[in-house]
């Protein structure tokens, strides 16, 4: 069975995303090993530009070691869209092509190191709008649970 894994930075605070992100967890479990790994937010109180190189860095060498021996979908605004369909596709594709591991990387709300976006097999998007972590968490949870019901050939996609 596939292992999909999110890797965020920072924690979903607040009980109603959790909740809705749990739900797709669970559903997930019929088609994959789904894991959500939370790295831990770098936090500064005065933040410039130098700062925020060094929060990037810091937060990209906790990121990278997950990064090995999988497929990584890096969230970027500049990646690639999908539609829903496309998406399902690609992952059909990678299960197909033998990966066992596909991560999903969510960066902080500074965004992601170079190093973590030049390490990506694909930079990925759902939209050209900025949403809240937590909220994309969801929406990411949702879409990768729809990805694997229409490759189920379930009724969940209309």
């Amino acid at each position: 069975m596939v292992k999909v894994n999110i890797i965020a930075v920072g924690k979903v605070k607040e009980e109603y995303f959790s909740k809705g992100i749990n739900e797709y967890a669970k559903r997930l479990s019929r088609f994959c090993t789904f894991n959500i790994i939370e790295l831990e937010e770098e936090n500064y109180q005065k933040v410039n530009d130098a700062i925020v190189l060094e929060i990037l860095k810091k937060e990209g060498e906790k990121i990278l070691p997950f990064m090995e021996k999988s497929y990584n979908f890096v969230c970027a605004l500049e990646g690639k869209k999908f539609s829903s369909l496309s998406f399902a596709n690609e992952i059909k594709n990678l299960i197909s092509n033998g990966e066992g591991v596909i991560n999903f990387i969510i960066g902080s709300s500074y965004g992601l190191n170079e190093k973590v976006k030049l390490k990506a097999n694909k930079l990925f998007s759902v939209s050209d709008m900025t949403f809240p972590h937590t909220l994309f968490r969801l929406l990411l949870v949702e879409q990768i649970y729809r990805a694997f019901s229409i490759n189920s050939g379930s009724a969940y996609h209309k």
